[in-house]
């Protein structure tokens, strides 16, 4: 949520990937992890310009938070998407994050509303890893101001293109750990995923063939006898588990961008990590294994995650190398001899190892149904 997004300045260096991922998962060896499709790649703006029709969303944006924090002073804009704007600024002695949502549309304001009433939650009930401490908030207009945290980003991109440092993945995914291990009082979350109907929606859509549908239903069967939430094991989870939404500072990781927050089953977080860390088979390996030490539901569990996070991740990069193909310039155009590889290129690769990795899980959910 705080940081903006670097773009890719020269093409991937061909190189090999160490196989192993644990008894069920081997990580894919092909493709390369890119950036998130839409990422902002412009530095920080260093002053805030209100001039032209950018200017007037701003204003707007800035009125807004005044509303409910009169004392914000903006000073920079941290990222601004079509959907949202980010501003650093300080309220008082604080340096303060605000958020506004520009598209209004029902799915986003949902969305940014169950963010607010997370960092609501989190005022009296504190998760057991850090979080951004809640300034103001207005659910109605879709503004929300919170304290920004120290710290940098485990990663900058959605799906870094080198492996992070072992260090830093063993720090995320020790506050994964301790937050899933959270039991917040009942009714502060919902679930936000219904299991049952995003996979007949996949099915529905072509993303999932007619076995696809079977073994996850299957599985889905065997964890409704676990007992728990939405039909198996509950599990809290951070939802959007991504290395770019946890800032590492020398007290202890924070994680940010809380919008998806609630429960799940078990290992969401660890497949949301997996899916994105093409380029790490050693993070992937352990990944696994944590996954799997708590028995064939766990197990289990992970794998119907880990199938979902990966279709929605293949759907997503389907659109954006679609826009980019019709983005494309005119056939027989010269390429800059400068240009390193293209944003299309990227996107491609990508997708070609999201599909690799989707190959990977849906034989490791074939295997698990084999064994019930």
């Amino acid at each position: 949520m705080y940081t903006a997004s670097s773009s890719v300045s020269a093409p991937p260096r061909p190189r090999s990937l160490q196989a192993g991922g644990g008894p069920l998962l081997e990580p894919s060896t092909t493709g390369r992890s890119r950036r998130w499709p839409g990422a902002v790649g412009q530095p920080l703006s260093g002053r805030i310009d209100l001039s032209g029709p950018q200017g007037a969303q701003l204003r707007m944006a800035i009125a807004s938070v005044h509303r409910i924090c009169p004392e914000f002073n903006p000073v920079q804009v941290l990222r601004r998407s079509g959907r949202s704007v980010l501003l650093v600024g300080t309220t008082g002695r604080t340096t303060a994050v605000a958020k506004c949502l520009l598209d209004q549309s029902p799915a986003w304001a949902e969305r940014f509303r169950h963010e607010i009433a997370a960092y609501r939650a989190f005022v009296r009930h504190r998760p057991p890893v850090r979080a951004p401490r809640l300034i103001a908030a207005d659910p109605d207009n879709c503004t929300l101001v919170i304290e920004r945290m120290p710290g940098r980003p485990a990663a900058l991109a959605r799906h870094p293109s080198e492996a992070p440092p072992r260090a830093d993945v063993r720090a995320a995914l020790g506050a994964i750990a301790r937050l899933n291990s959270w039991r917040p009082p009942a009714g502060m979350f919902d679930a936000p995923l219904d299991y049952a109907s995003r996979i007949a929606r996949y099915h529905e859509l072509g993303l999932f063939t007619d076995r696809d549908l079977g073994d996850l239903q299957k599985l889905l069967h065997g964890l409704a006898h676990s007992g728990g939430r939405q039909g198996g094991l509950g599990q809290f989870c951070h939802g959007d588990a991504l290395l770019s939404n946890i800032l590492l500072a020398p007290t202890g990781p924070v994680l940010v961008d809380w919008e998806h927050a609630g429960w799940y089953l078990p290992g969401y977080d660890l497949a949301t990590l997996w899916a994105v860390l093409g380029d790490a088979p050693v993070a992937r390996r352990q990944i696994s294994q944590l996954a799997q030490q708590s028995g064939p539901a766990a197990r289990d569990a992970f794998l119907v995650n880990l199938m979902l996070v990966l279709t929605r991740e293949i759907r997503t990069y389907e659109t954006a190398v679609q826009r980019t193909m019709r983005e494309a310039p005119p056939a027989g155009s010269v390429p800059s001899p400068h240009a390193g590889i293209s944003s299309g290129e990227e996107q491609r690769l990508l997708l070609r190892r999201l599909h690799d990795d989707c190959a990977l899980a849906r034989r490791a959910v074939r295997a698990a149904v084999g064994t019930r």
